[in-house]
């Protein structure tokens, strides 16, 4: 199909078989390529030294990927409840700066302050949260 498609692109500059067969190549290495991206390989036919060991590693990274979002929501409820225990001004440029990753110049337009108020406001903001952090780490209690 591709060769008579092909057929208005020939120009009788080279042979016709050799033109032919550099058809017939390419649509074999698209062939096994398209292939070779899709393969699968059945659990069945693995060996079952293999097979072992590729369920001990599924298994032994589904645990690991779970307690990683574990920690994750744990760390993300620590952050939760130290923001709770900000002013407002000082979450909202903790937030601005830190965690959405705007500019000071940015914070400072959104929040109507001058550039360097946003600069000791974020550092001090900052510092206080890494206090409130510390210490709950410190004292180990739950939020």
């Amino acid at each position: 199909m591709r060769a008579y498609r092909s057929l208005p692109t020939f120009q009788g500059k080279s042979d016709f078989s050799r033109w032919l067969s550099a058809i017939a190549v390419r649509s074999c290495y698209d062939y096994w390529r398209k292939a070779y991206r899709s393969r699968e390989v059945p659990i069945s036919t693995l060996p079952e030294k293999h097979e072992n060991w590729l369920e001990a590693a599924l298994s032994g990274a589904s645990e690991q990927s779970h307690h990683e979002e574990g920690l994750q929501t744990e760390a993300k409820e620590l952050l939760n409840w130290a923001l709770a225990q900000l002013s407002a001004e000082e979450r909202m440029v903790i937030e601005l700066v830190y965690l959405e990753g705007l500019s000071v110049k940015e914070a400072a337009d959104l929040l109507g302050w001058s550039v360097a108020n946003v600069k000791v406001r974020s550092f001090r903001s900052r510092k206080k949260l890494e206090k409130l952090l510390t210490r709950q780490g410190a004292q180990g209690k739950r939020w």
